[in-house]
C-alpha cells in the first residue's frame, strides 16, 4: 500500500501552508505525491448551474469532467470511506500520500503546532505521532522541526518511507481495495496475463495492461 502520513494540528495552525512547502520539496526529488483533505463538515466542489452540477441534480451517482490536461470525478458515497480505502482506490500510482487532518486515524502523523494556537500538541507518540513541526521548544520523544526546516522533514519522510520503497509492478484490487502480494506473485500474474493476452488479435505491447473482472450478478 502507498505510505500515508497525516498532517494534523489545530485549526488555522498552518497545516495547508506547510503542505504547500513540503509537497514541492518531495516532488523535486522525483517522488509522486498525492494528498487527501479531510472535511468532517462535507464539501461541495461543484458550482450550482454548471453542467456537472446539473448532472448530479438529475441523479448521477458519479460525475466526471475531463480535459486534455486534467480529469476530476465526484462520487456519492453512502458513508465516509476509511482513509485507507480512499488511498487504495484513487492513489495507486503515487509514492506517498499526505493526508491533511485524520488525527484520529491509525496512520503516522506529523503535527503542526503553534503555542499561540494551542497550549500543547494534540497528539503524542501513542497516537502514532512521528514528528512535530513547531515554533515552540516542546519536550517531545519524536523528531522536532522548525517551520523553516521543510527540507529536513522531506529528508525524514524520504528516509523513513521512500528511499527503499519499490513501486509495485502489479495492482490487484478487490472492490477497489488493494490486495497485497509478494514480488513473485506479481511476476506470476504479470507473466500469465501478458502471455494470454498477447495471443489475441490486435495485441501490441503496451506500457500498462489493465484488466477488470466482474464477479456475480450484483457486482
Amino acid at each position: 500500500m502507498v505510505p500515508i502520513v497525516c498532517i494534523v494540528g489545530a485549526s488555522n495552525v498552518g497545516k495547508t501552508t506547510f503542505l504547500e512547502k513540503l509537497i514541492p520539496a518531495l516532488t523535486r526529488r522525483g517522488y509522486r505525491v498525492g494528498t487527501v483533505k479531510h472535511d468532517v463538515h462535507g464539501f461541495d466542489m461543484d458550482r450550482e448551474g454548471k453542467d456537472t452540477w446539473r448532472h448530479a441534480q438529475a441523479g448521477a451517482q458519479t460525475i466526471a469532467i475531463s480535459s486534455p490536461e486534467r480529469v476530476a470525478s465526484i462520487r456519492t458515497v453512502p458513508h465516509e470511506l476509511p482513509l485507507e480505502d480512499v488511498v487504495s482506490r484513487y492513489f495507486w500510482d503515487e509514492d506517498l500520500v499526505l493526508a491533511e487532518g485524520f488525527k484520529r486515524s491509525m496512520f503516522p502523523k506529523i503535527e503542526v503546532f503553534r503555542s499561540a494556537i494551542e497550549p500543547q500538541p494534540l497528539c503524542s507518540p501513542s497516537d502514532n505521532l512521528i514528528a512535530l513541526v513547531t515554533d515552540a521548544p516542546v519536550d517531545t520523544e519524536v523528531p522536532r522541526f522548525g517551520f523553516d526546516q521543510v527540507e529536513g522533514v522531506a529528508d525524514f519522510l524520504e528516509s523513513r518511507y521512500l528511499k527503499n520503497r519499490k513501486r509495485p509492478r502489479v495492482l490487484v484490487q478487490l472492490d477497489g481495495k488493494k490486495l497485497p502480494m509478494k514480488d513473485f506473485v506479481q511476476d506470476f500474474i504479470a507473466g500469465g496475463l501478458v502471455g494470454m493476452v498477447s495471443q489475441l488479435r490486435g495485441w501490441r505491447r503496451p506500457k500498462q495492461l489493465r484488466v477488470t473482472i466482474t464477479l456475480g450478478d450484483n457486482a
